[in-house]
């Protein structure tokens, strides 16, 4: 029941985030005015993070876009000499 309750609360919260990020001034849910410079932006950029959290918790992992797919997910790069 436990596992149930919190895979519905990690759906909802990534739906949320979703959604705000369709319509990001919608008006309903806007938490920090766009208006004021670089701070107006960090509402969407928490709705970025929870979305990319989301689907990293279901195996979706974004992150690796940006890194070379010869690399394993937890290997660190070679140091830099």
């Amino acid at each position: 029941m436990a596992r149930l309750v919190r895979e519905m609360f990690i759906l909802g919260l990534g739906a949320i985030a979703a959604i705000y990020l369709v319509y990001p001034s919608l008006g309903l849910f806007e938490l920090i005015p766009d208006a004021i410079p670089i701070i107006g932006n960090l509402d969407e950029a928490g709705a970025i993070l929870i979305l990319v959290n989301t689907l990293a918790y279901y195996g979706i992992d974004l992150t690796r876009l940006y890194g070379r797919s010869d690399r394993k997910p937890n290997q660190l790069p070679p140091p830099k000499v």
